[in-house]
């Protein structure tokens, strides 16, 4: 037999307060255990990623700037006339690289970017600048970057960076370009072009030497592309 015992209600106290109150009252008893493990598992991913990647607007401890690793001499001199230079325009872009941001590729949908670290200038504009300083490095022709040198008559170079920054899942840094070659006879023709340095750990200084290394080898490839 069920004994109930019931607590007296205070006189003047209406009896729909008292049953909302028990309402409020959250079970925690009725949570099955499998979605308490989940949302723990969830928890626990949160926490690790945490480590390595960030979304806040904190001040970064380290900036990255792109250095060309083939460069002319001091005191070289290129000589020639503007048709037959070649002009490098700023790739485009899609938003994740339209940033400071080094952003990291954690799954097929899901980008994240690098804590600690930024660019000291858009990827893009960075990559243009060391594209051009290897191909007047390897070509010894006259080298201009965009601009007023946007004509007619000029080999144009430019194209799409499709990636530059890190892949989770591979551990590794990518850099891959789209290249698109103009000629003087307005024939147009690309080429996808890529680098990949695996086995990077997901912290600044690592990540931040080996993509200095992938855009160096990608510029070198389109060099050695046009050169060609």
């Amino acid at each position: 037999m069920t004994h109930e015992t019931q607590t007296p209600r205070m006189h003047g106290q209406p009896a729909r307060k008292e049953q909302s109150m028990k309402r409020a009252t959250p079970s925690f008893e009725r949570w099955p255990v499998a979605r308490v493990l989940a949302m723990a598992g969830v928890l626990a991913g949160t926490v690790a990623l945490s480590g390595c990647l960030g979304l806040g607007g904190k001040t970064p401890d380290q900036l990255i700037s792109l250095t060309p690793r083939t460069a002319a001499d001091t005191g070289a001199v290129s000589n020639g006339k503007m048709s037959d230079a070649i002009v490098v325009l700023n790739p485009d872009t899609d938003r994740s690289l339209d940033m400071l941001r080094v952003p990291v590729r954690v799954d097929a949908a899901t980008i994240a970017y690098l804590k600690d670290v930024a660019w000291v200038e858009k990827p893009a504009r960075q990559f243009r600048a060391l594209l051009a300083e290897t191909l007047r490095a390897k070509t010894g022709r006259i080298v201009v970057e965009g601009g007023d040198f946007e004509v007619a008559g000029q080999t144009m170079i430019g194209g799409r960076l499709l990636q530059m920054g890190y892949d989770a899942p591979q551990q590794a840094v990518i850099v891959r370009f789209e290249a698109m070659r103009t000629g003087v006879d307005g024939t147009v023709t690309t080429r996808r072009l890529e680098s990949r340095i695996p086995g990077v750990v997901a912290e600044a200084a690592p990540v931040a030497s080996a993509l200095n290394s992938a855009a160096n080898d990608v510029a070198g490839q389109v060099a050695d592309w046009v050169g060609g």
